[in-house]
């Protein structure tokens, strides 16, 4: 199956690229007959001025509905009428590949779109001179056979043109949607419109008698056409760099707000995409000695994966390298990217000469990576590899807390529950020894062993809780949290309300512990000792921070006596739950006065609150 899919695919690209070729061969024949066929003109003033406007038109496009295009087809029309076919086709061919070529288009692209443009002008020109005969039967007054004479030529113009690209998107394996069909016909739509009111002006001016039409008087005509161009070409890129600043902005605002989630990268593809401009990308990163993908956008290779050797690779790579033309250099990772894909940039992610990751992007243009560009790549790459690193110092401080809590149980038990059982075994022995000699030292004897075998099933049970999964491990925070609301309002007699505000976010299973605990700590407060009747709970996600609060109306108690009294009666649940607020930099604040009832307020900052690991990422070859 696979085999026929990639047989279908590279058929599908050979079709295009044969008739991208066999195009582009009649039309550069086409232009090299027009040449042949030039002739000497007196007035060049013109003729310059018509170049330097078309050359203008065809450089600067305009912003057209969601995309851009060049409003170049008047100047191209006039350029015809004035100079005929051949120096239209020629001039026209010659201006437009020297765009293409200074923008770094693919060299196929360089080609083929003067020749297809020529193609198409040229059947509009012949169309519309077999249909002039019919036009000027049909019209009698000069200005309205022009007009239509425009207008049928544009039509006829931007027909062909149509269809010769369409042939192309459809020949090629990328999917050539109808959502694009129909954006490019909306595009090619509202030029068409603004030719035509431009053609109709032309017209009717020119039915006026303003003297003699010179090079100023071109000038004059053009001159909106071409500073609507020029002026809508730099608004259009001081937008796009303001899109691409707010873009860097926000990247970076949410990666200093927050450690990544499991779908941390996929929720900042919008920004990557405005922000980086390429037209494919892979974050390769590095875990536990292996590189894995962690995120990838645009023309990939999906199952095409990189060898352990040509990972390894990436070590070597201290510095972003820029590779102009695939072709000309040896590229790393290029068998990842579709074929389309000629210019790279590798950025490592680097940390106190720590590689903890490979930022990968390309584009489908040779050369077309500027000096800025890479250091914006690079930027980002910078903050993506802070966040990597943090994320994986604060998993290490988990994995941390987790050995100490062990230990800690551990040495419960050993200095704990062993040791009472070691002393009511000896007791029971002892019993055995005298249950002959002395029944009534053996019954006291088996009372006791009985009291300590009591109290050791109880450290057990509470050691049995203290290793027992948090229900926040199963079920989201707000879940648990409201099942033991619900099993609470079951066991007493108490009105309990939970108001959760704001967007519930994912969290690290450690911050999910011990807001629950503190939540927990808190009802059983309320419960033995507030004798409160309401209980209020609060879960606020906010932008800095989030917020747990549990309020009752309960008899509350003055915070100077009790902290006279916890000298020589602590009060272990609110030490520990302190304690572990300490762990995720939150702060615990209780907040009671006698008669007036508690406010007990947890609040996380943002830093550390996420998840822990990526999602669905494939080791080695990925």
């Amino acid at each position: 199956m696979e085999k026929n899919v990639k047989s279908n695919y590279f058929q599908r690209e050979s079709s295009s690229k044969i008739y991208m070729t066999l195009l582009s061969i009649l039309g550069w024949i086409l232009v090299t007959y027009c040449f042949l066929q030039l002739q000497p003109i007196e007035d060049v003033y013109i003729l310059s001025l018509m170049i330097v406007c078309l050359a203008l038109a065809l450089y600067y496009p305009i912003p057209v509905w969601r995309g851009h295009s060049s409003i170049s087809f008047p100047v191209t029309y006039v350029l015809y009428l004035l100079y005929g076919l051949s120096y239209t086709l020629v001039i026209f061919a010659i201006i437009i590949f020297c765009t293409y070529a200074l923008r770094r288009h693919p060299f196929r692209i360089v080609w083929f779109n003067p020749a297809q443009l020529s193609i198409s002008f040229y059947i509009a020109v012949k169309g519309t001179e077999w249909i002039a005969p019919i036009l000027e039967s049909t019209f009698d007054s000069p200005t309205w056979y022009g007009i239509a004479h425009f207008l049928f030529l544009l039509l006829i113009y931007y027909g062909v043109n149509n269809l010769l690209v369409d042939i192309v998107l459809l020949l090629r394996p990328q999917k050539y949607t109808f959502e694009v069909w129909k954006h490019k016909m909306v595009m090619e739509t509202i030029v068409v419109a603004i030719s035509l009111i431009y053609g109709i002006s032309f017209y009717i001016l020119g039915s006026q008698n303003r003297g003699e039409i010179d090079v100023v008087a071109f000038f004059f005509f053009f001159s909106p056409l071409i500073g609507l161009s020029l002026l809508s070409s730099v608004i259009a890129r001081l937008k796009k760099e303001k899109n691409r600043l707010k873009a860097l902005f926000s990247i970076t605002a949410e990666l200093n707000n927050m450690l990544p989630t499991k779908d941390w990268l996929n929720k900042l593809k919008t920004n990557f995409r405005t922000f980086l401009d390429v037209d494919a990308c892979i974050l390769w990163i590095k875990q536990n000695g292996e590189w894995v993908r962690g995120y990838v956008d645009g023309n990939i290779q999906p199952n095409i994966y990189l060898s352990k050797s040509e990972l390894a690779e990436f070590d070597q790579v201290k510095e972003p390298i820029y590779y102009e033309n695939k072709k000309k250099n040896s590229v790393i990772a290029a068998k990842s990217f579709h074929s389309d894909i000629q210019a790279f940039v590798y950025t490592p992610l680097v940390i106190e000469g720590e590689t903890l990751g490979m930022f990968v992007v390309g584009r489908s243009r040779t050369k077309s990576f500027m000096k800025d560009d890479i250091q914006s790549i690079a930027t980002l790459a910078n903050q993506l590899a802070v966040a990597i690193k943090t994320k994986s110092l604060i998993e290490k401080q988990e994995q941390l807390i987790i050995v100490e809590e062990r230990n800690r149980i551990a040495r419960e038990i050993h200095d704990g529950v062993a040791q009472t059982l070691a002393g009511a075994i000896m007791k029971l022995e002892t019993a055995e020894r005298k249950y002959r000699s002395n029944k009534q030292e053996t019954f006291i004897l088996l009372q006791d062993s009985i009291q300590k075998m009591r109290l050791i099933l109880k450290e057990v049970r509470d050691s049995i809780y203290a290793l027992r999964p948090n229900p926040t491990s199963r079920i989201t925070l707000s879940s648990a949290i409201m099942q033991k609301i619900n099993s609470i309002e079951n066991d007493h007699d108490l009105e309990v309300s939970f108001d959760i505000r704001g967007e519930e976010k994912e969290l690290s299973s450690l911050v999910e512990k011990v807001m629950y605990e503190t939540f927990q700590e808190a009802m059983q407060n309320s419960i033995k000792h507030s004798r409160a009747t309401k209980i209020h709970v609060l879960l606020s996600y906010q932008t800095e921070h989030i917020l747990l609060k549990v309020t009752d109306n309960g008899v509350g108690f003055s915070l100077y006596q009790a902290m006279i009294k916890a000298r020589n009666h602590p009060h272990y649940g609110i030490l520990n739950i302190n304690e572990a607020a300490d762990k995720i930099n939150a702060s615990l604040q209780i907040d009671s006065k006698e008669g007036k009832g508690t406010d007990v307020t947890l609040t996380v900052p943002r830093m550390g609150l996420e998840g822990e690991e990526f999602n669905d990422q494939s080791v080695i070859g990925g």
